[in-house]
């Protein structure tokens, strides 16, 4: 009989054998009794040959149109066979309760045992509801709306069939030119850690099990984000201080806060290729962390260290991939093909296996999988869910949050509701595409509300759009390549005359959304093609200018910066793009986001971060000098720090206090500071603290992020915010290659962002 009974049968009497219930417990992280799951999975394990244990290590890619013919030749129906085989244990980029609940038929009603198939797809930040992209949303520091954000996209998902996202991405970078940026929280550990844990509680609540939560995947494991040059896939070498320190921690915190799988990635880290990486799999997350779901493979990863030069032919690539802990390969088809005969022929233990196995049928009895395959698969919720109203109320909170006030010279911002005339420039205004950002590939084009339609709900003035010039050259679609125009100015004229006719100019410029995101790193980092140009000829004929950057990264803006009295970080936000720029425009909402992310004064100065090292010569006292930490033709400073942003409302931080000058093992202080609202309006302040450890026995950086709050103040309010020092928020991994907290002295900082005022001194003693 080769349907979903067999398995169930089997499964069951193995239960009721070792005296324990068959009932199918739903925990995510934990459970009351951990040996029963343990039990339920082997019991599963015992009754699988050894090519079925490897197909639950095998993913691939939708390979035919479900509602199409069987495929009869090639690939697809290697395939094809092999699903029916059970020589498939996960299918990833099918959609769709039709085409999900197809391809689950199958796996449960034909292959030999029913065990059901993991459907994985990248949902980044929205299925069809696009919330902003995640670095822009690490611009809001609101953890309970980041979480929010992801609950949304993981109901929506899991609505269409899913029950897995490639999401969480919690790589560190502090380089701009690298284009997936746009797809993590920026250059800060601290940050970067506290938003990993909330994308995760978003994506998988506390019960993963339930229909409408989904498995999160950390990646990529790791070092990506240090890429050299900036460019995607490339070569990272680095210290095992920076390891520790800088890249390790997000991924350690989403350990402990119970995500369910890593992702490896492309890169090589210091000689080896991190998908063949034992320390990083086996040494670091599987025995120090004690992770216990499972790792895959990035796309096509194992057969990639082949090209690395770490491997002669896929046949080795799928031994050392094993043998150094990726349980799942994602699209080599290395495994499927290799790791039998390598079993065979004794170079991979069969033990190796049967983990591997092992970390993915627990996840897949952790979702419910076992106690109904079709759950996901219920096309009624799927008519009810998908695009509902509630979703878009979600991702235009996030929205607005996300938007960082970076300049407001003479207070052109907010703009008067009324009569005025308001000129709107820029091809990203009237682009309803664009605003979706990358990685946003089950969203429709054309889906976003643009600038244009935000600011055309205020009826009080009178607004005239025009173009000016295009970003792009042709039409943009969601294709992989998009070519900036460089050359056309031929809308130039009719902005400038519009431009002189107008009270105040609105400029929305930047990036499109497909000019971040994987394989779209920059050598450049300013406004692409023309607009450059662009914004200097409409300064000329009126200086009133609002400049509204659309961009994926940080952008290099220096003359800007200097000549534009208000620029505004618009990012790329999503579904509800245009109406969150509009209501932040005419002040209905107060901007309050900071910067995740250390904005240049030239791509020259990256990579750049706020909590960079002292050096033996950061400063000269003769201004004459050369011989210092430098560059000759431009300043150290950053355009925009780390932290940076401002509001409509005015804050000011005064008499900063610290409860002791000293405390020790086990013992705490209090600092404190008072945050006052100067301001006319109400407003939202993300007070920041950082520390600086003056010795180290490893040198330590000029001041590291240790803590934040967001404050919400009246017009004259004033508040008293309190942070606890411990011994724990001073840790780092140390000379002694562990995470401790050195004896000695200490700065305490308090501001709003990672350029501080006010300062104190504390000693610990251990």
């Amino acid at each position: 009989m080769r349907n979903k009974s067999l398995l169930a049968s089997f499964a069951i009497a193995a239960l009721i054998v070792a005296g324990c219930s068959n009932k199918i417990l739903k925990s995510p992280v934990s459970y009351s009794n951990e040996s029963i799951l343990d039990t339920k999975v082997d019991s599963v394990l015992q009754l699988m040959t050894l090519e079925e244990k490897v197909g639950q290590l095998n993913q691939y890619n939708g390979f035919w149109d479900i509602t199409g013919p069987t495929p009869k030749e090639g690939h697809a129906a290697k395939k094809y066979e092999d699903l029916k085989k059970g020589l498939v244990g996960s299918m990833l980029n099918v959609k769709g309760v039709k085409d999900v609940k197809a391809l689950q038929k199958i796996a449960v009603e034909q292959t030999r045992l029913g065990i059901p198939l993991l459907f994985g797809f990248d949902v980044i930040h929205g299925y069809k509801t696009i919330s902003p992209i995640p670095l822009a949303e690490a611009a809001s520091w609101d953890l309970e709306a980041i979480k929010k954000s992801a609950a949304i996209a993981a109901e929506e998902a899991t609505a269409v069939g899913l029950n897995w996202t490639f999401a969480p991405m919690v790589d560190i970078s502090r380089d701009a030119r690298w284009g997936r940026v746009m797809e993590g929280a920026g250059e800060d550990t601290f940050l970067g850690s506290k938003i990993a844990v909330a994308r995760v509680q978003g994506f998988q609540g506390d019960d993963l099990a339930a229909t409408n939560t989904i498995l999160a995947c950390a990646k990529h494991f790791a070092g990506y984000g240090f890429a050299e040059s900036g460019r995607d896939y490339n070569t990272v070498d680095i210290s095992e201080t920076v390891l520790q320190n800088t890249i390790f921690p997000p991924f350690k915190a989403v350990v402990d806060a119970g995500v369910r799988t890593f992702m490896n990635s492309f890169n090589e880290l210091n000689g080896i290729p991190a998908t063949g990486n034992a320390y990083l799999q086996r040494e670091i997350l599987k025995r120090d962390w004690k992770f216990d779901g499972f790792v895959v493979s990035d796309w096509g990863s194992i057969n990639e260290m082949i090209p690395h030069g770490y491997a002669k032919d896929s046949k080795q690539a799928a031994e050392i991939a094993i043998n150094a802990g990726s349980d799942m390969d994602m699209e080599s088809s290395a495994y499927v093909e290799h790791l039998v005969s390598l079993v065979k022929e004794g170079k991979v233990k069969e033990s190796v296996i049967n983990d591997a196995a092992r970390r993915i049928l627990k996840v897949k009895f952790e979702l419910g999988l076992f106690e109904d395959p079709y759950k996901y698969c219920d096309e009624g919720r799927e008519l009810a869910t998908v695009g509902k109203a509630a979703f878009q109320d979600g991702v235009l909170d996030v929205a607005k949050k996300s938007i960082v006030l970076l300049k407001n010279d003479k207070d052109l911002l907010p703009l008067k509701k009324s009569g005025q005339k308001i000129a709107l420039i820029g091809a990203l205004a009237n682009d309803k595409t664009s605003p979706l950002g990358s990685w946003r590939i089950a969203a429709d084009d054309n889906s976003a509300v643009s600038v244009l339609e935000g600011l055309q709900k205020y009826t009080g003035n009178q607004l005239t759009y025009t173009k000016g010039a295009e970003v792009t050259e042709g039409r943009t679609q969601f294709i992989w390549e998009t070519k900036i125009n460089t050359t056309d100015k031929s809308g130039f004229a009719d902005a400038i005359s519009v431009a002189k006719q107008a009270d105040v100019v609105v400029m929305v410029l930047g990036e499109h959304g497909l000019q971040s995101g994987e394989g779209r790193s920059r050598t450049e980092i300013g406004l692409p093609g023309v607009q450059q140009e662009l914004l200097e000829a409409i300064y000329k004929v009126n200086p009133n200018v609002v400049l509204v950057l659309n961009n994926g990264r940080p952008l290099a803006i220096p003359w800007a910066d200097e000549n534009i009295p208000a620029i505004v970080e618009g990012w790329h936000l999503g579904t509800q793009s245009g109406n969150a720029i509009a209501q932040v425009l005419y002040g209905d909402y107060n901007p309050s986001g900071k910067l995740p992310m250390t904005f240049p004064r030239n791509v020259g100065q990256v990579p750049i971060y706020y909590n960079y090292k002292n050096t033996g010569r950061p400063t000269m006292n003769e201004p004459e000098s050369v011989f210092w930490s430098h560059y000759i033709d431009e300043k150290n400073t950053p355009l925009y720090p780390f932290g940076h942003g401002l509001s409509y409302s005015k804050f000011e931080y005064s008499d900063l206090q610290l409860s002791s000058k000293t405390f020790a093992k086990y013992g705490k202080i209090e600092v404190s500071v008072i945050l006052k609202n100067t301001g006319k309006v109400a407003g939202k302040e993300v007070v920041q603290l950082y520390i600086r450890d003056l010795i180290g026995s490893i040198t330590r950086p000029v001041k590291e992020l240790k803590g934040f709050e967001i404050i919400e103040l009246q017009p004259n309010q004033t508040k008293k915010i309190v942070f606890i020092i411990d011994e724990k928020l001073i840790e780092y991994y140390t000379a002694n290659r562990k995470w401790e907290a050195e004896a000695g002295d200490f700065k305490v900082f308090i501001g709003g962002s990672s350029v501080t005022k006010l300062e104190g001194d504390f000693q610990y003693s251990n």
